[in-house]
């Protein structure tokens, strides 16, 4: 049983990777066994998630299940 973090723009430079396969859970479980780093900036207060392609509000209680996709989507900034 697997699930699947995604990690757009910069976040993709931070991990050092696009994707990463972890083990179903709660988030804050899956976060902590991260580097400590990376967790760190996933968890910036401008930092956006999409749980199976859906915008969510927080991520306060989010467990993740088998086969699901969690992205972690940066601020942009434009001109």
């Amino acid at each position: 049983m697997t699930a699947k973090l995604v990690f757009l723009g910069r976040l993709e430079d931070v991990a050092g990777m696009g994707e990463l396969v972890v083990g179903p859970g709660p988030l804050e479980a899956v976060l902590a066994a991260l580097e400590p780093a990376l967790a760190v900036q996933l968890l910036g207060e401008r930092v956006r998630m999409a749980l199976n392609g859906q915008l969510i509000a927080e991520g306060g209680g989010i467990v993740l299940a088998d086969g699901d996709e969690l992205a972690f989507l940066p601020p942009v900034s434009g001109g």
